[in-house]
C-alpha cells in the first residue's frame, strides 16, 4: 500500500470516528474495495457508560444507633458482576424466540445444558444464536424481546 493510500485511509478512519460521535452511535463497520486483492476492512466502536443507578434514601428509625441492632441495607446488585451472568457478545436486538409465534428459548427456573440457545441477538441482519456457556438453571432474564442491547450487557443469569 502506498503512502498516499495510507494517508487517505487514516483520514477515512478519522471521519468514521467523527461520524460515530456526532450521531451517538456505538459501532460502525465498513469494507473498502481498492481492487481484486486490495481492500480495507474497518470497525470503529466505542463503549458508552451506562447512567448511574439512583436509589432513594429511606431514613431509619431515630432510635439510638447500635451497630449490632441496625442492619445494613442490602446493596443493589450489578447483574454484570454476577458470576453467572451471560453477556452480549455484540451490539444488536434481542429476540427470545426463533419466530414471532414460537415459544421462548428459555424461562426463569428452566434447566439448560451447555450449548443450548438462550436467545438470539440480531446484528446487521444476521441472527446470532447465543449459547449457554455452561449447564445450569436460568435465575433471571435481564432483557426483553425486541430490546436493543449493547456489547457486554448482561442478558441472563445462570446458576
Amino acid at each position: 500500500m502506498s503512502k498516499t493510500n495510507h494517508d487517505a485511509d487514516v483520514d477515512f478512519i478519522e471521519a468514521l470516528a467523527k461520524l460515530l460521535r456526532e450521531n451517538d452511535l456505538t459501532e460502525l463497520q465498513v469494507k473498502r474495495e481498492y481492487g481484486e486483492d486490495d481492500s480495507l476492512n474497518v470497525r470503529v466502536s466505542r463503549v458508552i457508560q451506562a447512567a448511574p443507578v439512583v436509589t432513594a434514601h429511606v431514613p431509619t428509625q431515630a432510635a439510638a444507633p447500635s451497630v449490632a441492632a441496625v442492619p445494613s441495607a442490602p446493596q443493589p446488585e450489578d447483574p454484570a458482576a454476577h458470576p453467572g451472568a451471560v453477556t452480549s457478545p455484540m451490539v444488536g436486538t434481542v429476540y427470545m424466540q426463533a419466530e414471532p409465534d414460537a415459544p421462548s428459548f428459555i424461562s426463569v427456573g428452566q434447566q439448560v445444558a451447555e450449548g443450548d440457545t438462550l436467545l438470539i441477538v440480531e446484528a446487521m441482519k444476521t441472527m446470532n444464536h447465543i449459547p449457554a456457556p455452561r449447564s445450569g438453571t436460568v435465575k433471571r432474564i435481564l432483557v426483553e424481546d425486541g430490546a436493543p442491547v449493547e456489547y457486554g450487557a448482561p442478558l441472563v443469569i445462570l446458576e
